[in-house]
């Protein structure tokens, strides 16, 4: 093989898992309740087959089998999260689960004695439900509530533990609020979507600062943050449809990505356009996106050791107004299609696409 085509020695290769996906236990212990455990118990028709994952895949139980499992693959890296309900069963810093806490530990101890390279995800879709209760990750607190977290979460783990994930995916974190894709299931599109947007980057970068400034010189450990995207290309060759497909990844990717990475900061300049454009068109007295302060722009900006990125598959774009009007998707003004020559996988969204993924990197 061709020394092009095979990985450097230190190319580092491994598994993901999220804790509501795999741990089962909502209820062992003294854990408390999410947003998931909510959902499926007081709506379970809202989930295909009334399914949940109160045993999932027992890894709470299990973890010693899944590491195993890890090794035997050959995996060199773990990336799993921490249920914040499990380790703060009321979502607040001033009741710890020690039953929680030793889980977790139990679950490093056993990574690191296979030689296997934990990175430990502070939040995975999985809120506690009684702040959900307040508003969730509309409400401005959320940010202050979950540096909180993540301050017990460092000094508990922070020794062992050198790779660190503030928030996985935020653009389907907002899916919960906007477009009542997942949990907590609210369809306030246009509006709790781009709040949650803002409360999740405020959250993300305070975090960041708190490890950087008070852990980082101790544990010379690394954290950022893991987006997910997929590649979009016109659908014609157009002008129009090539800026759609540029304008889709900014209100997908972008509006994440850009105030973390980019030199300036806050949102992409065609976002705030967008948005700011069609709230005044409704009549409306502000914008319908929020507005960073300086300060809160500088702390956002830089607020990443590395570009976590998922890829499942890609699209194709033309220019046009699609989705309930106000909505996230009608302001991107774009018109998402796929290839019918695209082979479809289990799950009838996910097209395989595979030089979507180069195109996008």
């Amino acid at each position: 093989m061709s020394s092009s085509h095979t990985f450097p020695p230190n190319f580092l290769i491994g598994c993901a898992s999220a804790s509501y996906q795999v741990e089962g236990g909502w209820n062992a212990d003294d854990k408390g309740e999410n947003i998931w455990d909510h959902l499926t118990h007081t709506q379970p028709d809202k989930i295909k087959n009334r399914d949940n994952g109160d045993v999932a895949c027992d890894s709470y139980n299990k973890y010693r089998e899944d590491v195993q499992l890890i090794k035997d693959i050959g995996f060199n890296h773990y990336r799993f999260s921490i249920s914040w309900s499990r380790v703060l069963p009321t979502g607040y810093d001033n009741v710890v689960s020690k039953a929680g806490l030793c889980y977790y530990h139990r679950l490093i101890d056993q990574l690191k004695a296979n030689g296997i390279e934990p990175v430990a995800t502070l939040y995975h879709w999985d809120l506690p439900q009684p702040l959900q209760e307040l508003g969730g990750w509309v409400n401005p607190l959320m940010a202050d509530y979950f540096q909180k977290y993540a301050r017990v979460m460092f000094k508990e783990f922070g020794d062992k533990v050198k790779w660190w994930i503030t928030i996985n995916e935020p653009l389907e974190v907002i899916g919960g609020y906007g477009e009542g894709k997942y949990a907590p299931m609210l369809y306030q599109h246009g509006v709790a979507d781009y709040l949650a947007v803002h409360t999740l980057l405020k959250a993300h970068a305070k975090a960041y600062r708190l490890y950087d400034t008070t852990f980082r010189a101790s544990q010379k450990g690394r954290i950022g943050i893991t987006l997910n995207a997929a590649f979009k290309r016109a659908l014609n060759n157009t002008t129009e449809d090539k800026v759609a497909a540029v304008r889709s990844m900014e209100f997908e990717c972008g509006i994440f990505a850009h105030p973390i990475f980019s030199r300036e900061g806050d949102y992409p300049k065609i976002v705030r356009e967008r948005v700011d454009y069609n709230s005044k068109r409704e009549g409306r007295s502000s914008s319908r996106l929020p507005t960073f302060t300086q300060e809160e722009i500088e702390e956002i900006k830089g607020s990443s050791d590395f570009f976590g990125l998922n890829h499942y598959t890609s699209r194709y774009a033309t220019s046009g107004l699609v989705g309930p009007d106000p909505s996230l998707d009608r302001d991107s003004g774009s018109v998402l299609s796929c290839d019918p020559a695209w082979k479809t996988a289990k799950s009838l969204w996910l097209k395989v696409v595979p030089w979507g993924f180069r195109a996008l990197l």
